[in-house]
């Protein structure tokens, strides 16, 4: 599965918008996003599935165009509810105490109002569950926030969630995880390149020689695991 944040806003770095609505991507966001889908030419994609959030979206329709899919709202993906800091400016947040307990022991912080870490990522963790049980062995795009994807490669690379905030995950960045029956693989984080490894068109075109298809399966990394 592959995760990418969305784009870019007029917000980014200055505010906490969370799922407040009508914030759109900025200028540079639409060509960060144009260029992400470029990314995507030539995989064997499944499926585009987004958070429902007006930035997600549209960072999610150019890889629907390019993979040939629609873009799928799932509600699982959305940003973590913020509740009382929904807006606020991430200077003025950043001046508070309780700005340290999100940094350093986001495990026992829930935003006044809102969500709790723990909350957002078993939200992440039953939604991946459900995506990857609808996607065996096929490769699926998530568009979605920050601290989403970075409670998803916690939970894959057996991190404490208290230490999720070292994970950097960029506007419009990619992150792959293989999902399936054994231990999740992380075979990729905040990348801005085409990640080697994943499915494509052109493999999936190809005839199997006969007697050799289940060699060709198991050389698939993300069929070892899942989507």
């Amino acid at each position: 599965m592959l995760f990418v944040r969305h784009a870019t806003t007029p917000t980014t770095g200055k505010v906490l918008p969370g799922r407040a609505r009508g914030l759109h991507l900025s200028e540079e966001g639409r060509e960060q996003a144009a260029a992400a889908g470029a990314r995507f030419a030539g995989m064997d994609v499944a499926a585009v599935y987004s958070s429902p959030l007006e930035r997600a979206r549209e960072t999610a329709a150019p890889i629907a165009d390019v993979t040939g899919r629609q873009v799928v709202v799932e509600r699982g993906l959305v940003e973590c509810d913020f509740g009382d800091w929904t807006g606020a400016e991430l200077a003025k947040l950043r001046k508070q105490p309780e700005w340290n307990t999100v940094q350093r022991w986001p495990s026992g912080w829930r935003f006044p109002g809102g969500e709790s870490f723990l909350e957002l990522q078993q939200r992440l963790q039953e939604t991946m569950l459900r995506l990857s049980l609808q996607h065996p062995g096929q490769l699926v795009v998530a568009v979605s926030h920050a601290d989403c994807i970075k409670a998803v490669l916690a939970l894959a690379l057996g991190m404490p969630l208290d230490s999720f905030q070292r994970i950097a995950i960029g506007p419009c960045s990619s992150s792959a995880v293989a999902f399936g029956e054994e231990t999740p693989a992380v075979l990729a984080v905040n990348s801005y390149g085409v990640i080697a490894g994943l499915p494509s068109k052109e493999a999936a075109a190809e005839p199997a020689h006969p007697g050799t298809a289940h060699l060709h399966r198991r050389a698939r990394p993300t069929e070892r695991a899942g989507a």
